[in-house]
């Protein structure tokens, strides 16, 4: 399918099923939302890199206007939808403030065909999440996690959430996943290793001696 839809470039990957809070000031973007809202219609977040508009992005849909303020601006919730491709960019659309573009939506597979893997990515994941000594709650049981619900969670650079966000198959964003964290992982560890190391240093350390005479 191929359409028409407003944009609202972000320096942000947004993935399907993420929810995304926003605040809404500049005068084109609440006249974005303020026409979605009304219309009941998605609106698109292509990704911005290194200051450039990249052709892949994702659909949202508004669920909640929170707050209104006395100038117009807006805190609204989102959900992502779907992922699209840009095919062409319209940086002035008729009587409105805003852009938009001509984007069509590829096939993409959400399925996960091999949940041992899956298993294993999210293992890596509770791993550096335990080196970091931070919590993290999926609110979904593992069995029917995917790398959409955890992708923000693994540590990757906006260009590598870009990368993942370009990969259309389930199986390829795991592969992804368990690489990226199979570098990281470790690296991490070694860190947290050091620091005990230089914190340690300067200490009174009460140590056995070696014994030349056993």
């Amino acid at each position: 399918m191929t359409n028409f839809i407003p944009i609202f470039p972000l320096s942000i990957v947004v993935y399907p099923g993420e929810m995304l809070n926003l605040h809404i000031f500049e005068p084109r973007y609440k006249q974005l939302i303020n026409e979605c809202q009304t219309e009941g219609k998605p609106f698109g977040i292509p990704v911005i890199l290194d200051e450039k508009l990249n052709d892949m992005g994702t659909l949202v849909r508004i669920s909640e206007i929170v707050k209104v303020s006395a100038n117009g601006e807006m805190d609204i919730k989102t959900v992502g939808v779907s992922v699209f491709r840009i095919l062409e960019l319209i940086k002035k659309v008729p009587d409105k403030l805003y852009s938009g573009a001509i984007v069509n939506y590829p096939e993409n597979s959400t399925d996960t065909p091999n949940r041992e893997l899956i298993q294993k990515v999210l293992n890596a994941l509770r791993e550096l999440h335990k080196v970091l000594k931070i919590k993290k709650d999926f609110k979904k049981p593992d069995d029917q996690i995917n790398t959409y619900d955890i992708a923000h969670h693994a540590g990757l650079s906006l260009e590598e959430e870009y990368g993942l966000l370009e990969l259309l198959r389930e199986d390829q964003r795991q592969e992804y996943l368990k690489r990226h964290l199979s570098k990281v992982v470790p690296v991490i560890a070694e860190m947290e290793t050091l620091k005990k190391r230089v914190k340690q240093n300067g200490h009174f350390k009460n140590l056995s001696s070696f014994d030349f005479e056993k």
